[in-house]
C-alpha cells in the first residue's frame, strides 16, 4: 500500500462490540492502515490496558424518554454527542469508518454522513441492532456475521455483506489437538461475557453441588465479578469441588485448553469463539437482552446442533439432568463437536478486505 489509508473505528458498549471492533483494528494494522479507535467511557474500560492503537473518548448516549422531559434531555444530549463527533472528524479526517453497532456508534457514523465520509456497519447478531437500524439507510455497506440476520428490509439487501465473526486470529488458528478430552468427567468452563453474569454465581454451585452427589466428577473453571470471589472459593472448597476462578478475560484460550464443555452467556461473538475452538457449549442467553437477540443467537447454534440451549428460568430444573446425560453419554459431546466442525470463520478477514477495499475505490 503506497499511501496509508486511515480508517476509524467507533465502538462502545459491551465487550460484544468493543473486541470485534479492536480485533478489526489490529488486522487492518497489520496492513499498512493508519488506525485510531473511537469509544466512550463505557467501552474505555476494556480497552485501557491495549495500547497497540490510538484510542479516543468521546461521549455517547442512549435514546431514553419515559416521559416528554427525559426524551427531550435524551434527543439533547445525541445531538451534542453529534456536534462532537463531527468536530473531531474535521481535524481527524478519516477515509472510512467502521462502525460496530451499539449507540456509541451512532453518532460519528450520522456526522460522517453529514460530512460525506464513507462508513460500513457492523453486525454480529441474528437480529439488527437498534442502532444499525437506525443507520441501514446511510451506511454504505453493512457487514455481517450471519446471512439470516432478522429485522433488515430486503430494500436494503445490496448493502448487505456476509463476512464472519470477527474474533481473535488467536481463535481461529486455535489448535483443536492441544485439548484434552477428557470424558470421564466434566471440566466445565463458566463464562458470563464482558459483564459476567452474577446469576451464574448465585445459582450454578448448588446445581454443582448435586451433580457432585450424584457420581459426576467436575473441575469448575468460573469467570465471576471481582466481590463473588471469596464467595465462590469458600462454596467450592466447602463442598470439596475442584475450581479455579477467574474475573474477566480477553484470553480465553488457556480456559479452552483444560475444558470440555462450556455454560455461557449467548453474546454472538463469545459463542463464534467457542464455536471456532470446537469447544461444546451450553447457551443461556440473558433474558434482558435486546430484541432477546442472544436467545436468537443461541436458537441458531441449537438448531444446528452444534451447542445446547438452556433458558435461565429452567437452570434449577434442566441443568442437572442435562449435565448427567453428557456426563454418562461421551458421544452426546463429540457429536456437538463433530457439528461444530463445519462451522469456522477462518475467511472473515479476507472477506472484510474485499468489503473494504470495494468500499474505497468506489466513487462516492
Amino acid at each position: 500500500m503506497s499511501k496509508k489509508i486511515k480508517a476509524l473505528i467507533a465502538i462502545g458498549g459491551t465487550g460484544g462490540h468493543v473486541f470485534p471492533g479492536y480485533n478489526l483494528g489490529i488486522h487492518l494494522k497489520e496492513n499498512g492502515y493508519d488506525i485510531d479507535l473511537i469509544t466512550d467511557k463505557r467501552g474505555y474500560r476494556f480497552l485501557s490496558e491495549f495500547k497497540k492503537l490510538n484510542i479516543y473518548i468521546l461521549p455517547s448516549f442512549p435514546l431514553k424518554g419515559k416521559n416528554i422531559f427525559t426524551l427531550f434531555f435524551s434527543f439533547f444530549s445525541i445531538f451534542y454527542s453529534i456536534l462532537r463527533s463531527a468536530i473531531f472528524l474535521i481535524f481527524n479526517r478519516p477515509n472510512i469508518i467502521f462502525g460496530m453497532g451499539g449507540y456509541a456508534s451512532f453518532p460519528i457514523c450520522i456526522a460522517a454522513f453529514a460530512l460525506r465520509i464513507k462508513f460500513i456497519i457492523y453486525e454480529n447478531n441474528l437480529v439488527i441492532g437498534k442502532a444499525n437500524k437506525l443507520l441501514l439507510p446511510f451506511t454504505e455497506k453493512m457487514i455481517v456475521a450471519f446471512k439470516e440476520v432478522e429485522g433488515v428490509s430486503k430494500k436494503y439487501n445490496k448493502k448487505i455483506f456476509e463476512t464472519g465473526n470477527i474474533i481473535k486470529k488467536e481463535i481461529i488458528n486455535f489448535s483443536k489437538n492441544e485439548r484434552v478430552n477428557n470424558f470421564k468427567g466434566l471440566s466445565l468452563l463458566i463464562l458470563g461475557g464482558s459483564q459476567a453474569a452474577q446469576v451464574f454465581a448465585e445459582k450454578l454451585p448448588t446445581i454443582f453441588v448435586q451433580c457432585s452427589k450424584k457420581g459426576i466428577s467436575l473441575k469448575i473453571y468460573q469467570q465471576c465479578l471481582p466481590h463473588q470471589n471469596d464467595y465462590l472459593s469458600s462454596f467450592y472448597k466447602n463442598a470439596n469441588i475442584d475450581f479455579e476462578i477467574f474475573n474477566f478475560s480477553n484470553n480465553l484460550t488457556n480456559y479452552f485448553i483444560k475444558t470440555n464443555l462450556a455454560i455461557t452467556r449467548s453474546g454472538s461473538s463469545m459463542l463464534a469463539e467457542l464455536a471456532n475452538a470446537n469447544l461444546p457449549f451450553i447457551c443461556v442467553p440473558l433474558p434482558s437482552s435486546a430484541d432477546n437477540h442472544q436467545f436468537k443467537n443461541a436458537l441458531h447454534y441449537q438448531k444446528n446442533q452444534s451447542a445446547f440451549l438452556l433458558e435461565e428460568k429452567d437452570l434449577n430444573d434442566k441443568l442437572l439432568s442435562l449435565l448427567k446425560e453428557i456426563n454418562d453419554n461421551n458421544s452426546i459431546l463429540e457429536k456437538i463437536m463433530n457439528n461444530q466442525r463445519q462451522f469456522s470463520d477462518k475467511n472473515v478477514y479476507n472477506n472484510i478486505n474485499l468489503v473494504l477495499n470495494k468500499s474505497i475505490n468506489e466513487k462516492n
